[in-house]
């Protein structure tokens, strides 16, 4: 079957704008994901008119643009759903960030499932201090040699299984880190990285503010996703940690941008 027949039959071929976009949001339902290109061809008009329809879309608040087409409106899922979704993939992703570490450096951890592989990857025996507002990821650290923990405090949300709010702002500003892991909501080449609560968001922020360096593990989808609080601009992140299948055109205009692109072994 051609992509043509699959996307738009031949009463579809010519569309008015509104008709367009209607089978583009009928796509989007089903099959949660609209590639540009596709939609192109179905529809025979060029890459630009389905780019504008997508932006007119999004605009209304219909979809999310993403690099090369548009995605379902970002959902945010519980911590404990988050943990067991790609475990294995996260943990490819954890063990290829454990490389960037070095012998007594401290690191802030943000809160979120990968981070939480993370934990469970950085090797013992480097001396290393650990800085997070997420006791799950505390917990996971006491229960391993070699690290010396300070849980940041405040209100714990149990949505994102960690603490915010302004007593958790007020210690992460007292304290100073090597390397910086914040959460990713979503992350693009063009705008940096996103965030989908606004209090979560202005403490991933405080957090890349007292840290040399940032560093992003993004699952596929965080590359082509997106978030409604802008947390930081690209050129404030200086490493982002890909999975294998991570599409390489993405990850080169990561690196225009002066981002160091680190590809995790297959999960």
């Amino acid at each position: 079957m051609s992509r043509r027949s699959r996307l738009a039959g031949p009463a579809q071929v010519g569309a008015l704008p509104d008709e367009r976009q209607r089978l583009i949001l009928e796509h989007l339902r089903t099959h949660g994901r609209v590639i540009a290109a596709d939609f192109a061809a179905a529809f025979a008009i060029s890459e630009d008119s389905i780019r504008r329809d997508l932006r007119e879309l999004a605009a209304q608040g219909l979809c999310q643009r993403v690099y090369g087409g548009a995605l379902p409106l970002a959902a945010s899922t519980p911590l404990k759903q988050r943990r067991e979704e790609h475990a294995g993939r996260k943990l490819a992703l954890a063990r290829a960030a454990a490389s960037l570490v070095r012998a007594g450096q401290v690191l802030l951890i943000d809160a979120g499932s990968t981070n939480s592989a993370l934990a469970s990857a950085l090797p013992e025996g480097l001396g290393l201090t650990v800085i997070t507002n997420a006791p799950d990821i505390a917990q996971r650290l006491m229960e391993r040699e070699g690290f010396a923990i300070l849980l940041i405090g405040g209100r714990i949300d149990i949505h994102i299984g960690a603490t915010v709010g302004a007593q958790a702002l007020q210690e992460v500003a007292r304290v100073r880190a090597d390397l910086c892991f914040p959460g990713a909501c979503a992350v693009d080449p063009t705008h940096g990285l996103w965030g989908l609560d606004s209090e979560e968001s202005r403490l991933k922020r405080a957090m890349i503010e007292v840290s040399t360096q940032t560093v992003i593990l993004a699952t596929d989808d965080k590359l082509s996703g997106a978030g409604t609080h802008r947390v930081a601009g690209i050129e404030q992140v200086h490493h982002l940690v890909v999975e294998a299948s991570a599409p390489r055109p993405l990850c080169a205009a990561f690196k225009r941008r002066g981002v160091k692109v680190l590809r995790a072994d297959p999960a």
